[in-house]
């Protein structure tokens, strides 16, 4: 069974930015989607509307937030995309200081 989540942040509000940062998410680094998979991620969309980013995930039993963190840390890959991505992120309202993604509750949801 999955689950989802859904996550949001913000990118600098600057049009040659938010191109650049389109143009990398057309073809990610392969270490990247291998470690975004191994986390136990099965799915993921990124949606943008100005510089406002919303992701949806759905994850696996064995995903959890704390796990990806750690392996995160310990993957120098991941780290430079880290570093590269912020060169076009922001900290949106609310975020603690260096904190990107922030989780989204779900307020509705239709039942058939």
């Amino acid at each position: 069974m999955t689950r989802r989540f859904c996550l949001t942040l913000d990118l600098k509000d600057d049009p040659a930015l938010i191109a650049e940062y389109r143009k990398y998410h057309e073809k990610i680094w392969p270490e990247i989607t291998e470690s975004i998979k191994n986390s136990g991620i099965v799915d993921m969309e990124i949606y943008l509307l100005g510089a406002r980013m919303f992701m949806i995930m759905e994850v696996n039993e064995s995903f959890s937030f704390e796990k990806k963190a750690m392996a995160d840390q310990k993957d120098p890959k991941v780290q430079a995309w880290e570093q590269l991505m912020w060169k076009f992120q922001q900290e949106i309202a609310g975020a603690t200081p260096g904190e990107k993604l922030l989780l989204m509750e779900r307020i509705f949801k239709l039942v058939s």
